[in-house]
């Protein structure tokens, strides 16, 4: 019999397709697999779902969690309160069950008893023997382990009213091919569905209902749409030196390119990908592609990033096409590698030393990871200049809604400017970095295209417009002032921002990248009290004017970033020379994602004390 506890007190949250599940377990247990098939089958159910992997650095051992929001208003960033906790860890189950909101539910292994101190009377409590289940059905140690997962599962779609042939269905589609493993699985589902019905009342308050908000809707994480990005943008070779949370990065493009770089004639791979022996290394090779006419990208995140500079400032220099993924994560130095955050913005727009400044496309959706990435080969090539797309663990590690990703077979990539051997017999004397059209962007040749013109050495020192060494500072300076211009051109290239809301408002919004997937709850929320904004979303650097424009018609704009500093707000003083006194920065930097509760007490508080000083109209 289940071990009930359940106080009279307890009223139970009652609410269909809009609540919190969170899994904490042990990282190595084998759960992760279980949690996703979870998230999966709800997503198959038609309901909007944001899962959310929080796990350890090490191996194995450590706690993990795993969070699934779902929300039938497709309201998918982060939110606080926990409704429904399988708890699954002893070392985290105080603080695992201390953070259920009134009325949730706890769903924990009833074979050893839960300790007083433990039992909470306004929640209520969900307990199935799940060690004692596998032990008496599984001879295997190891799959005992990991069938107490798939039989958690099982209880949770009779509690919560999944459809239990689409989990059937999906592990068939896991395991096809190890066909072995299909009958045992669905065993340990029917397990689980069969202990919870016979023993509590199902489904819960708490429950799924049937939708269609997920149709021509995709689930993919950002990592992943930038590897097949990169595929579709043309790139053929990328280096890197492995680092959470960038690695899947290449791993993806290698997964993407064995399917779709294959010469199908002899089977030769058209790709390569170089596992070099650092951070270095990974850059210089693909610096090396890029200057050989190669589309090549090297991935990394913030140490990785670190180590780039002086490579970033030669890339930058010589003119050299360059693209980088920067997943970023917490810092400085090692921080929480497996945590996420949007620190990097300053280390990237200025990387290197000297007057260097780089573009920079900021993706908020796998959808926009798949976009930014193929677009960024063609920028990197106009502008003969790196090309930084910043991503963050949060949008490329984990599993997100999105629409499908399109791709234009009619698209033809931008080389730039690139001279063919007729084209260099046509000029009188080639200068590699001679501007000719005044836009700041030279023209530049592949090596070996002729075999006595357009030679030219490439350096990271000095030189004039026919890449002479020189040491003449105004030949210098008149070369700064040209890579100074190529940047205003850059923007005919980049995305410009995302605006909404016409200018009505006296007060805006401000944002990038992944915190933009609590924005459209904040305004809701908001706008029920009476409180409207203007937003933008910034999606690239150098700014667009529209981003200063937007500062200046506005009264106040809260700049909403995941750092200490304000990075964001810094760039926008610095290049957009915006007002200090009209921006309010909201942070968030404990390496999980800003929730839209947290953005929106924020403005709130914000906003009561500039009303009560006098600085903001009621």
């Amino acid at each position: 019999m289940p071990e009930l506890i359940k106080s009279s007190k307890v009223k139970t949250i009652t609410r269909v397709n809009d609540f919190i599940i969170k899994f904490a377990n042990v990282n190595g247990s084998g759960s992760a697999s279980a949690n996703k098939l979870f998230a999966k089958s709800v997503f198959r159910m038609g309901i909007p779902v944001s899962p959310n992997n929080i796990f350890p650095s090490n191996i194995q051992g450590l706690p993990t969690w795993y969070e699934v929001r779902i929300s039938d208003a497709g309201y998918l960033g982060r939110r606080q309160g926990i409704d429904f906790m399988v708890v699954m860890n002893e070392q985290t189950v105080n603080s695992d069950i201390a953070s259920v909101v009134p009325g949730g539910y706890v769903l924990y292994d009833s074979s050893k008893a839960l300790s007083a101190e433990l039992i909470r009377d306004d929640v209520q409590y969900l307990g199935i023997p799940l060690k004692d289940i596998c032990l008496r059905e599984f001879d295997n140690p190891a799959q005992r382990q990991l069938f107490k997962n798939i039989v958690y599962v099982g209880a949770l779609s009779a509690f919560l009213n999944i459809d239990f042939r689409i989990l059937t269905s999906m592990v068939g589609e896991q395991f096809r091919g190890k066909e072995k493993l299909i009958l045992p699985n669905i065993h340990a589902l029917e397990l689980g569905h069969q202990y919870a019905k016979e023993n509590f009342s199902c489904p819960l308050g708490l429950r799924l209902k049937t939708s269609n908000k997920t149709k021509n809707k995709i689930l993919i994480d950002g990592n992943t749409a930038i590897g097949l990005g990169c595929v579709y943008g043309g790139a053929t070779i990328g280096a890197w030196y492995p680092l959470t949370p960038s690695t899947s990065v290449v791993d993806s493009f290698g997964k993407y390119c064995k399917r779709l770089r294959i010469d199908p004639g002899t089977g030769k791979k058209k790709y390569t990908i170089v596992q070099a022996e650092d951070e270095l290394a990974a850059i210089g090779i693909a610096i090396g592609a890029g200057w050989m006419g190669a589309r090549a990208f090297t991935a990394t995140s913030g140490p990785g990033l670190s180590l780039m500079q002086e490579f970033l400032g030669l890339a930058y220099f010589a003119e050299v096409p360059l693209v980088l993924f920067d997943i970023q994560r917490v810092g400085p130095s090692t921080g929480m590698p497996t945590r996420t955050q949007q620190g990097d913005l300053l280390a990237c727009a200025y990387a290197s030393h000297g007057d260097t400044k780089h573009v920079l496309l900021f993706p908020s959706s796998p959808t926009e990871c798949f976009e930014f990435a193929a677009r960024a080969f063609d920028i990197a090539d106009r502008l003969q200049s790196p090309v930084i797309v910043m991503s963050d663990l949060e949008l490329g590690m984990n599993e997100q809604i999105c629409d499908p990703l399109n791709w234009d077979d009619k698209h033809e990539y931008d080389r730039g400017k690139v001279l063919n051997a007729s084209q260099l017999e046509e000029i009188e004397k080639f200068g590699r970095y001679l501007d000719v059209d005044g836009d700041g962007i030279t023209y530049r040749t592949y090596p070996g295209t002729h075999p006595d013109l357009g030679s030219y050495f490439t350096r990271g020192s000095s030189h004039n417009p026919y890449a002479a060494y020189t040491e003449d500072g105004d030949v210098y300076a008149d070369m700064m002032d040209r890579l100074a211009l190529k940047l205003k051109t850059a923007l005919k290239y980049i995305p410009e921002p995302e605006v909404s809301g016409g200018g009505k408002n006296k007060l805006g919004l401000m944002y990038f990248g992944s915190t933009s997937m609590a924005i459209q709850e904040v305004r809701d929320s908001l706008n029920k009290k009476g409180i409207k904004f203007d937003t933008l979303r910034v999606r690239s650097f150098p700014f667009h004017p529209a981003v200063g424009e937007f500062l200046e018609c506005h009264e106040l704009t809260y700049v909403i970033e995941q750092n200490r500093d304000a990075q964001l707000k810094s760039l926008l003083k610095i290049e957009c020379n915006a007002n200090n006194d009209k921006m309010q920065s909201i942070l968030s930097y404990n390496g999980v994602l800003v929730s839209a509760q947290r953005i929106e007490r924020d403005i709130l508080n914000s906003m009561q004390s500039l009303e009560n000083s006098g600085e903001i109209p009621a």
